[in-house]
């Protein structure tokens, strides 16, 4: 006997009424993977629970991953802080193991690309850490290449690993 489930995502923007699980989200994902607090990155952000207001700004967008009416997941982008102008950032990429492994990442990054495309951006800065092969692996499939150092003031310290691509 053969039985065959479908994973039914909802893929949508974010609302002020999901500032409070994106953010557990985020706590989780970054536990699981040992990202804490004190080594600056995304999960020491002080507007971690605020991240539909902080997605509100001109030319920033975030998206939220539901699976069986709850979150789990999101991503977005936002112009990169202390940068040439026409430079975005892909940002707070993270997602429960329950959606992991179903393209979801992947839609969202080029959902992300192209939002800052139409807005005027020419390049996508990331930043991320060597731990998180996967992403990396997905980031390169995009057209993400490795660069030397750092661009702009994310704040996140312990990202070693930077990326940018053409949009």
């Amino acid at each position: 006997m053969t039985s065959e489930t479908q994973l039914s995502l909802i893929v949508r923007p974010i609302t002020a009424a999901d500032n409070p699980h994106i953010a557990q989200v985020i706590r989780d994902v970054s536990a699981e993977f040992g990202l804490t607090a004190d080594k600056g990155y995304t999960v020491s952000d002080p507007q971690l629970d605020h991240l539909f207001e902080l997605y509100s700004a001109e030319h920033s967008a975030y998206w939220i991953v539901e699976h069986q009416g709850k979150v789990s997941g999101g991503g977005g982008v936002a112009p990169l802080a202390c940068s040439a102008p026409d430079i975005c950032e892909l940002q707070k990429m993270y997602f429960l193991p329950d959606v992991r492994g179903f393209g979801v990442a992947r839609e969202l990054a080029l959902r992300a690309m192209e939002h800052a495309r139409q807005r005027g951006f020419r390049r996508c800065y990331l930043e991320t850490t060597s731990s998180l092969t996967r992403a990396i692996k997905l980031y390169e499939s995009l057209g993400f290449e490795l660069i030397d150092s750092p661009l702009g003031c994310t704040g996140h310290t312990d990202c070693e690993v930077r990326m940018l691509r053409s949009l």
